[in-house]
């Protein structure tokens, strides 16, 4: 990723007190000067998620203000930025289109009260099955999708459009080159809205995404019939808004804290979302989650690292579009889409693509980034595009898992010869079960020892049966489980019909070797699966 960021220069304990920064001001200049270019950008992205949720604009930037506010003092990770986003904006649109904004608000709040009851079980110790590789992945979607929506603002507009633009990412990207003392997103929008005024530029504005409202927001019911109907109609909308917004959330958590280098609390961003989703709707709003455009805006291209700026981003959303709304509506969109290709820029993990990286990673994890990247681009919902490449690691692991599992049998006479072969290319305990039969061979004495090696589960397990020489072997058989694991049900069933076969080839067969938890499953499954 760019190394082109703004830090304070400060150990991890103290960029995350909030009490040390309101004592240092170049550090709460920081939190200051970023949080107001978040604010500034959070105006026409808001306007554009309330009309993908088709509701009136005033809807999404007041979510976008109470999301912001109120996860500065509930949510698990400082300096990250919720707000309205396009995830949950989608996941909406369906209920507004078909029962109208009341019914949105009341599944605003009930997707807040479902997120705290996760946050409350534990939820949030999913992250601990997401891969590197799928985070990888994540980050370059996020890069495409940061990207994708800033070349409607660059194509089919006036001519005067490539000049704002062109200045505006040569300040973006060259002012951090000579000095990071004020952010240069901000110097952008402060440089170019003025000229563009002055000049009389025929350019879109923000004021050319929507009405800016002009009263403060205010606390309301939703007018909707209490009842058992209404609750089926909105629960599948507000269970899977509050699972999007959990998944978005945590990982641009996740995000912040590598670039951070800090630790975050997970449960307590969980739960967070939901405080901030439930008061977000008591408010009339369309709610949210964590927002990773402006959240790289305020960590990495600001440099702001405290609650402080989260918080105050929030209260200049609101004091721009209330208070100064007509000159907020003046801000050319060339510049803040300028701003937001720098962001793209940055947060693309640009050395996961290097050709020499490609090399020394391993084939199954570049494909698991690679699904990450593609369904997320597909689908734009990040959420999606993460389960798609847990999924796909999931798969790429069970596969490597299973062809580590070998069988080896050796065979010892009556004589006390041995002989032995490998019949598959993986604590040892003392107890084990004996299933007799009624004799097999001439060789009473002689005995077939496997010795079965490896993680037994429904992918490496499979092919057991067929790892054994039923016809062949002599009147006793061993299956030595020393250095083995049986995980499930499918391997006892396994482990069943091999002895079953046995069996009926007159063998005695005695599993040995089983652990404590291996011989558990099997005493409590074995001969119930048929």
């Amino acid at each position: 990723m760019s190394s082109s960021v703004h830090t304070n220069h400060v150990t991890p304990l103290q960029r995350q007190s909030v009490t040390r920064t309101l004592r240092t001001p170049s550090w709460l200049k920081t939190e200051v000067l970023g949080a107001l270019v978040v604010g500034l950008a959070l105006i026409p992205e808001a306007i554009a998620f309330s009309v993908i949720a088709g509701v009136d604009p005033q809807v999404g930037l007041f979510a976008a203000a109470l999301m912001a506010m109120t996860l500065a003092l509930t949510g698990g990770r400082p300096a990250m930025i919720s707000a309205a986003t396009g995830a949950t904006a989608l996941v909406m649109a369906p209920l507004v289109a078909s029962h109208g904004v009341n019914y949105l608000i009341a599944a605003v709040i009930l997707a807040g009260v479902f997120q705290i009851v996760l946050g409350a079980v534990g939820f949030a110790r999913i992250m601990r099955f997401v891969p590197r590789s799928v985070m990888v992945g994540f980050v370059n979607a996020l890069g495409i999708l940061l990207f994708i929506p800033q070349l409607e603002e660059l194509i089919g507009v006036p001519w005067a459009v490539y000049p704002v633009a062109a200045v505006a990412l040569l300040i973006v990207f060259g002012l951090p080159r000579l000095t990071t003392a004020v952010p240069a997103p901000l110097v952008a929008i402060l440089v170019l809205t003025p000229v563009v005024v002055l000049l009389g530029l025929n350019v879109p504005t923000v004021s050319d995404k929507g009405k800016l409202p002009d009263s403060w927001p205010q606390l309301i019911v939703p007018d909707v019939p209490y009842t058992l109907e209404t609750l089926q109609i909105i629960a599948p909308f507000a269970l899977t808004m509050a699972v999007v917004g959990i998944m978005e959330s945590l990982m641009t958590a996740k995000l912040v804290d590598d670039i951070t280098d800090t630790p975050s609390s997970k449960t307590r961003e969980t739960w967070g979302q939901g405080v901030g989703n439930v008061v977000s709707g008591m408010f009339g709003t369309m709610g949210g989650c964590g927002m990773i455009g402006q959240t790289m805006i305020n960590v990495r291209a600001s440099g702001a690292r405290t609650r402080i700026s989260t918080f105050l981003s929030g209260v200049f959303l609101l004091l721009l579009v209330v208070l100064l709304g007509e000159i907020v509506g003046t801000i050319p969109m060339a510049a803040l889409a300028a701003i937001m290709i720098f962001v793209a820029w940055a947060t693309f993990d640009w050395h996961s693509i290097r050709p020499s990286t490609l090399r020394r990673m391993p084939l199954s994890e570049t494909v698991v980034m690679l699904v990450t990247v593609a369904v997320t681009v597909a689908t734009h919902n990040l959420a999606l595009g993460v389960g798609a490449g847990v999924l796909a690691a999931m798969i790429g692991f069970a596969r490597r898992v299973a062809h580590v599992v070998t069988v080896e049998r050796t065979v010892e006479s009556s004589t006390g010869s041995r002989g032995g072969s490998a019949v598959a290319a993986g604590p040892s305990d003392p107890y084990g079960s004996d299933i007799p039969a009624s004799g097999h061979s001439a060789d009473d004495n002689a005995m077939a020892t496997y010795h079965v090696r490896g993680e037994l589960f429904f992918a490496s397990s499979n092919d057991l049966y067929t790892q054994f020489r039923y016809a062949e072997d002599p009147a006793t058989v061993v299956i030595d489980f020393s250095e083995s694991h049986i995980w499930d049900a499918s391997t006892v069933a396994a482990v069943d019909a091999v002895t079953d076969k046995y069996r009926a080839h007159g063998t005695t067969v005695k599993i040995r070797g089983l652990n404590l938890p291996s011989r558990r499953m099997r005493a409590r499954l074995s001969g119930t699966m048929q």
